[in-house]
């Protein structure tokens, strides 16, 4: 059965490294999101660097998860000094379980507070697409989807909850979102 990639990816106001009260907030806030993502129906996994890589982005072991890789309009720093993004890569068993996950609970809250840590891009800040049970995506994988969903729009290689598709690569819905939103797939 077919699994749902999802890629996002925003661009930080500051340097993860930033000492300021607001990175601070936005790595706890993280920390609570993480956990409680981690324990819902329907997630499977997300990419985690090895351990004791924390705060290493583009140098760290992410194992079957490929070699770390951002958009190519991401213009900010690469080290860990200079770092400003924030992305993730993870794996569900459905659309409407990452619907809940995404639009429920302290990610709900965080997305609410998105412009106090994120600059306001012309970009898509997420790109879901299916993915063979078994397959694991890399970042590239992820990278490749978000600008090809930046450049020709949502399709069944790269889709949004707004107008996602099918494993079939037929337009869906999740109650309540989307084109065909009367549909609960």
């Amino acid at each position: 059965m077919p699994r749902l990639a999802l890629y996002t990816f925003g661009v930080l106001k500051s340097p993860l490294v930033d000492p300021a009260p607001l990175t601070r907030d936005f790595y706890d806030v993280g920390e609570a999101v993480y956990q409680k993502i981690g324990r819902h129906p329907g997630y499977l996994a997300h990419a985690e660097a090895a351990p004791g890589e924390r705060g290493t982005l583009f140098e760290a072991d992410w194992g079957a998860w490929g070699q770390f890789a951002v958009p190519a309009w991401y213009g900010k720093g690469r080290t860990r000094e200079t770092t400003a993004l924030a992305a993730t890569l993870s794996l569900w068993t459905g659309l409407r379980p990452a619907f809940d996950a995404v639009h429920t609970g302290p990610h709900r809250d965080a997305l609410k507070r998105r412009a106090d840590w994120f600059e306001r891009t012309p970009h898509p800040n997420h790109a879901f697409w299916w993915v063979l049970d078994g397959v694991t995506p890399t970042w590239q994988d992820g990278v490749s989807r978000l600008e090809h969903l930046d450049d020709h729009g949502p399709a069944p290689h790269a889709f949004t909850f707004h107008r996602p598709f099918a494993p079939d690569g037929t337009p869906t819905g999740i109650r309540g979102i989307g084109p065909t939103s009367d549909r609960v797939h």
